[in-house]
């Protein structure tokens, strides 16, 4: 685990797993099932529209996902992604680096306080965030690092080092 305390999942390149799903994605599976049946009580909601799906879809999404906004930028070492996770802290967040592909998911825990008054209005964001980032080229997958500051994740992926005939091949480490 890094410094930080997120929890940063590698896989080697080569790794298959055929006994059971991995954790991310039977949580992944969950949520897509919320969101579905979300979607589906949206639809009801609307007299049973056709023609929405996808509107319906979004909003359902936009009840269980705060939005992360990132960014990703390439040197010719490295590629760095930046992800704006306010409010997550650093136990919350777990980073999956695959050879091609990361993985940012996040769970933040609150409580809500009732001090006897009577609601009239609320507006929340979602306490999940969950990104999937494809990578243009293969990164070194043990030497990802990972960085929170400031309401900030930042991922440093160093590339594979392309050899003399230009095709990538994995660095040493």
């Amino acid at each position: 685990m890094p410094a930080t305390g997120i929890a940063l999942v590698t896989e080697p390149e080569t790794s298959i797993q055929a006994e059971e799903p991995a954790p991310l994605i039977e949580d992944v599976t969950k949520l897509y099932d919320k969101i579905a049946s979300r979607a589906f009580e949206i639809f009801e909601g609307n007299g049973g529209r056709a023609g929405h799906d996808l509107d319906n879809w979004l909003r359902a999404e936009a009840e269980f996902f705060h939005p992360l906004h990132i960014g990703v930028s390439e040197s010719p070492e490295a590629f760095t992604v930046r992800a704006d996770v306010p409010g997550f802290k650093e136990k919350d967040l777990e980073i999956d680096v695959e050879p091609r592909r990361v993985t940012i998911s996040g769970k933040r825990e609150t409580t809500k306080e009732s001090n006897g008054k009577k609601m009239i209005y609320s507006e929340t964001c979602s306490d999940q965030i969950l990104r999937v980032v494809d990578l243009p080229a293969a990164v070194v997958v043990k030497k990802a690092k990972t960085t929170v500051k400031d309401g900030v994740l930042e991922l440093s992926l160093p590339k594979t080092e392309p050899d003399k005939q230009g095709e990538a091949k994995p660095s040493a480490g």
